[in-house]
């Protein structure tokens, strides 16, 4: 609703052995919030040298770079350079806070990033979402994001860090 973006997606979510439930869940959270036709998963924790979600242009060009967790803020810096805007999601509680209590002042000459933070008991509600085939029906509105499926409903209340 925020975005009068109203679309039906069917996806195909590939998880890294590593990956949690939590982390994946974040990466859809992160697709809902920034859905369009030419947003994409990548190779995620497979690539080096990917972001976890991308939209490119029709020509090629990188218009949103989207990483889940804490990245290295040379990453951020990279991307940033490569990409028109640079989203990244946090959702681990403490370690979350720490990574940026040590990144912020350094991340904050990047113009175009912006840093969203999940608190940790909502992003593991997310997780008791995970089945193996997933429909799930997802409301944002004035900031606050529910998802939820014909069980249960979970509400977030995603926090801007840097804008």
């Amino acid at each position: 609703m925020d975005r009068h973006y109203y679309e039906a997606h069917t996806l195909t979510l590939a998880r890294h052995p590593s990956e949690t439930d939590e982390r994946m869940m974040v990466r859809l959270l992160a697709f809902a919030l920034h859905a369009d036709p030419q947003l994409a998963f990548t190779k995620g924790l497979s690539a080096d040298d990917e972001p976890d979600l991308w939209q490119r242009s029709l020509s090629g060009e990188i218009e949103c770079w989207i990483e889940v967790g804490q990245p290295d803020e040379r990453r951020l810096r990279r991307a940033s350079g490569r990409a028109r805007e640079v989203v990244v999601m946090t959702y681990s509680g403490r370690a979350a806070d720490l990574w940026w209590q040590q990144n912020s002042a350094g991340l904050e000459r990047l113009r175009n990033l912006r840093v969203v933070d999940l608190n940790s008991s909502e992003s593991q509600a997310l997780s008791r979402l995970v089945e193996r085939s997933m429909d799930l029906q997802c409301t944002i509105d004035g900031g606050e994001v529910w998802i939820g499926n014909e069980r249960e409903t979970v509400a977030l209340s995603p926090r801007l860090l840097q804008v």
